[in-house]
């Protein structure tokens, strides 16, 4: 799935998640939303010096910015390399609005820095 062809969310269902999102992130926000409705992405995760490894991101759809999100990521095809995570939908969607920075910038589907310490529970 490429980024251009996304369907982004209504006003009305970003409208619930503005209070959660700030400043210029706010542009990627209905996008962002679209892209969690779906419940899949398929990406690459960058490796300094080495190839980088694709994962598949599957998560549950919440309905309020508040539910929990249970996401999963599996790298390379491989079970054994399965990790998992929940978090609030809100604080999620701000996972994707970074990936998508990313993508705009990078042009990789990964996400940030702070996405997998938290999956890796890697404190800050």
């Amino acid at each position: 799935m490429s980024f251009e062809q996304l369907q982004p969310a209504t006003q009305q269902q970003a409208s619930v998640y503005l209070p959660y999102v700030q400043g210029s992130k706010r542009d990627f926000l209905r996008y962002a939303i679209g892209l969690y409705q779906k419940g899949v992405l398929e990406g690459k995760r960058k490796i300094e010096g080495s190839e980088h490894v694709p994962f598949v991101a599957t998560w549950n759809i919440a309905t309020l910015p508040s539910d929990l999100t249970r996401c999963r990521l599996q790298f390379d095809g491989d079970a054994e390399l399965s990790y998992e995570l929940m978090m609030a939908s809100f604080e999620f969607i701000n996972f994707l609005i970074e990936l998508m920075e990313n993508y705009k910038r990078y042009r990789i589907t990964d996400f940030s820095q702070a996405f997998y310490r938290k999956l890796l529970r890697v404190e800050e």
